[in-house]
């Protein structure tokens, strides 16, 4: 009974933070090249990594010189971590995060990536050291301190809202009437509901002048843990386990993609595994007659060293944004 008045004091004083930089009594800071933020407005997984990635490839092919800057929420680590200098990735899960760590292995010869909660002095940092023409913001949305060109804002069209409360007592970080700060909205997953007008219709509500594109996550390639050349052969009765912030839509894309999902366990959002996590799971797999396991790429770079019996795959795939070139045009044009 609590959690509702909690949240309107936490939405109370999300909001009076917003005031207080609008009216300048709180500072922001130009980082000195191009910024594009991503984030959103709720708790939980969104499809905001991808995006970032997606976002980060559009200006490396234009040219740039890309860093996403990140918090690396998760990571064991403290202060600054260089997570990828471009070329190699320099640290593991552990201590970059593992959203990071998943980015710098997607974005090798295309991004830098560097976990500060710092993101101003990493941004000086990083601007100074590798001559950085770009950032990008992972999850830039609350994090005003920084200065940013274009605010993409990623609504889940599985779950877009909660119940409309905000923490603890939903899913909202901030009311939506902040949503009035986005210049773009991308509507993920909406392959995965029958519908995305209510959606628009209550964006429009909320900032009726903001651009809105809706983009699916689509599947490449379905490789071994341990051969990223492959691909899994047999679709049939695959065990899915993951520890992302929306395991139910990773569970329905894997069925829309002709996987036959005969069970499923999810740990919490940035789970650390173990060899116990591991061995619970393939006996759950093998209860369910299930010949095969398979997760997500996040997941996939906290599972070296660990041990499999049954084959592991890795589900990996692209952003796809209808009216692809118009949304090129405003990343690029920021």
């Amino acid at each position: 009974m609590l959690l509702s008045p909690l949240g309107w004091v936490y939405g109370k004083i999300a909001d009076i933070r917003n005031t207080l930089y609008e009216r300048g009594v709180l500072k922001s800071y130009d980082l000195g090249a191009r910024t594009i933020s991503i984030g959103n407005v709720t708790t939980g997984g969104t499809g905001k990594t991808p995006l970032v990635a997606y976002v980060a490839e559009i200006l490396a092919d234009a040219g740039e010189k890309v860093c996403i800057l990140t918090r690396g929420y998760g990571r064991q680590s403290s202060g600054r971590v260089l997570v990828s200098d471009g070329a190699t990735v320099l640290v593991d899960a552990r201590t970059g995060g593992d959203e990071p760590v998943e980015l710098a292995r997607k974005l090798i010869g295309k991004a830098i990536v560097v976990a500060d909660a710092d993101r101003v002095e990493a941004a000086a940092w990083a601007k100074e050291t590798f001559g950085i023409t770009a950032f990008v913001l992972d999850d830039g949305f609350q994090h005003r301190r920084a200065k940013r060109d274009l605010d993409i804002v990623c609504i889940d069209a599985t779950n877009p809202f909660g119940n409309g409360g905000i923490v603890p007592g939903g899913i909202l970080r901030e009311s939506l009437s902040n949503l009035n700060r986005a210049d773009v909205f991308v509507i993920t997953r909406s392959n995965l509901v029958s519908s995305t007008d209510e959606i628009i219709e209550k964006l429009g509500q909320e900032n009726s002048l903001t651009t809105i594109f809706e983009s699916t996550f689509e599947l490449r390639r379905v490789a071994k843990l341990d051969d990223p050349r492959s691909d899994i052969a047999d679709r049939s009765r695959t065990f899915v386990f993951c520890a992302v912030g929306n395991p139910e839509s990773f569970v329905s894309q894997i069925e829309l993609e002709g996987f036959e999902v005969a069970g499923f366990r999810s740990f919490a959002d940035h789970h650390d595994y173990s060899q116990n996590d591991i061995d619970q799971v393939e006996i759950d797999a093998r209860s369910k007659n299930a010949i095969s396991l398979i997760t997500t790429a996040k997941d996939a770079v906290k599972l070296e060293g660990l041990k499999f019996e049954l084959p592991c795959y890795i589900a990996e795939g692209e952003v796809i944004i209808n009216d692809s070139d118009r949304f090129r045009d405003l990343v690029l044009s920021a």
